[in-house]
This record gives C-alpha cells, structure tokens and sequence, in this order.
C-alpha cells in the first residue's frame, strides 16, 4: 500500500499523471499519517461499519477506512484523480468510488442505495467527509469523513445534519470554524451557525492538525470536531419558525434582540415583540447572543402564538 501522505510519494504521483493542485476546489492533502489514523480511530470504524467518503483527494484517510471498514463508498468531484486514486485504493476490494458532485447528490437516497437496511448513524469529517450505515450484511453503523474546502464546509455540514442520516458527524474544519460549533451562548464565536449545529448535535473538540500536515500548507490551523447527533429538541413547536426566530435574532448583532426580531418579524410591532420578550421572562434589552437552544425554544414558540 502506497504512503500517500509521504512528500516523495505526493511529489511522485503529481509528476506521473500530471495533476496540479487546484485553488478553486481548495485542495490541500495531508502528509501526516497520523491524522487520517487517528480521525479513522476517533469514528470508531470497524468491520462491521460501512463508510460514505466525500472528497478523497489522493486517499490517505480512504486507505484508513478501507483497512478498517467492512464497506467503503467515496465521491470525488475532481476526475483527473481517477488514475491517481487508482493507484492509491485501487487494491481495496471493499471500496468504490463515484466521480460526481456531493453537493447536488441526495446523500439519504445514495446511502439507502449503497447501504440498504441502515439504521441513522454517522461520521464526517470535513477535510475528509464519510457516512457509514449498517446493511443485511451486517453492517451497524453508519461513519462519514471527507476532504472538503473551507469554503463549503458551511452548507456541506448543514446537509449532512439536517439529512438526519447520521448518528455522530466528525468534520476537520479551519479551528475558527471548529470554534464557531462548540461555541457557548454570550461568546464572541457563538453564531446562528452554532445553533443550528447544536440543534442537531452535541458537538466536542477532539484535536488541531497543525498548516503543517498539508500540501500546499494552508494558511490557518485546522481542527477535528465530532458532533453527535440527537433527535431535535421536543419543545420546538415550528422548526421553520424556530429557525426564522435564530436568523433573525443573530442579523443584527450589535443591536438588542427586538430591533432584530422587529426586522425578521415585519407583521408584529416592537411594543408586541417586547411583550413576547417579557413572556418568556427576557429584558426588553436582552441581545440575542445570550440565548442558548432553549431560550430560542420558548422565544420561537411565543412568537408562534403571535403570528
């Protein structure tokens, strides 16, 4: 099995087929063996776990799953790396590859399809993304890693939460982002984004893989994050409304939480909003920021009264 984490061994494969790393897809590869080992550790992968892999770039965390996993499929959107993945994990028989878009993929339907029988389960991780799923075969869990750009790492974890497919979701993401997730209520990093991964999940700093550990070097750290996913809260009357209320709440930041809601909410007026603020035992000063999965609960609840 080829070190695909080995410079000599990336420089070797980028010479030989030609490929040039691509700043639009935001590719950087991992030359540290340890970090696809231990993402492969932390997922919990065994034999008897079947692996969905989103961008697999040259396959070291693939190559990690397979040795592991009793299936694995990958989506790479990037062809010219058929040959080279070819190479790669071509020997692993328990492993196939599918060159498409994940992003315009209906990843419920592609798991039933590749892991029919499964109960919801997962992993993910966003350098590298995976779902695993257990089958007649006698798979148990489902398990998700994935090789994704910073940039996309937003909505692809949405989908991947909000598909409900997966019972944990384990992403690499830049540690700023990773910060955003795990981030507490009245914080600098606590965003609409940290709801609504917190609305799905109960997210855990697991570790940084340091600019080092990739080629080309990025120019931030990155950082290893497992949410574990949970059924939605079941005080939530509305969770369109609950969702609207968090946008809202978290638009204008600097500003007090009716003046936010007074703009996601045009059909009520403040002196309303205040009375519904007052309901759910807030000030008329309170700031969004400061409220956690149930405050919003109660506030997107009463406003639904409201409406």
């Amino acid at each position: 099995m080829l070190d695909v984490c080995d410079p000599r061994v990336i420089r070797a494969l980028l010479e030989k087929y030609g490929f040039h790393f691509s700043k639009a897809k935001g590719q950087n590869f991992l030359t540290q063996r340890w970090v696809p080992q231990r993402i492969a550790q932390e997922a919990g992968i065994d034999c008897s776990t079947g692996v969905l892999e989103i961008g697999p770039g040259f396959g070291p965390l693939t190559q990690e799953l397979c040795l592991r996993a009793g299936r694995v499929t990958a989506i790479e959107l990037d062809t010219t790396l058929r040959p080279v993945l070819a190479e790669t994990v071509g020997e692993f028989d328990n492993l196939t590859i599918h060159f498409a878009d994940a992003m315009k993929m209906d990843l419920p339907a592609l798991v039933q399809a590749e892991f029919p029988g499964l109960t919801p389960a997962a992993c993910a991780n966003l350098q590298d993304i995976a779902v695993i799923g257990p089958n007649e075969r006698g798979f148990k869990t489902h398990i998700g890693c994935a090789n994704l750009p910073y940039y996309i790492t937003s909505p692809v974890l949405t989908r991947l939460l909000e598909s409900r497919c997966f019972s944990a979701v384990t992403v690499m993401v830049q540690k700023e982002v990773a910060r955003r997730i795990c981030a507490a209520p009245g914080t600098a990093d606590y965003s609409a984004f940290s709801i609504l991964c917190q609305y799905h999940a109960a997210p855990e700093l697991l570790f940084d893989v340091p600019a080092s550990c990739f080629i080309p070097q990025p120019k931030v750290t990155s950082a290893v994050v497992c949410l574990r996913t949970r059924p939605a809260p079941a005080d939530i009357r509305d969770e369109v409304l609950f969702f609207r209320t968090v946008r809202a709440s978290f638009a204008q930041r600097r500003k007090t939480l009716v003046n936010g809601l007074a703009s996601g909410f045009p059909q009520l007026t403040k002196a309303e909003l205040t009375d519904v603020l007052a309901a759910c035992g807030l000030p008329a000063n309170v700031r969004g920021e400061t409220l956690g999965l149930e405050g919003f609960a109660a506030l997107s609840n009463a406003i639904g009264e409201r409406l």
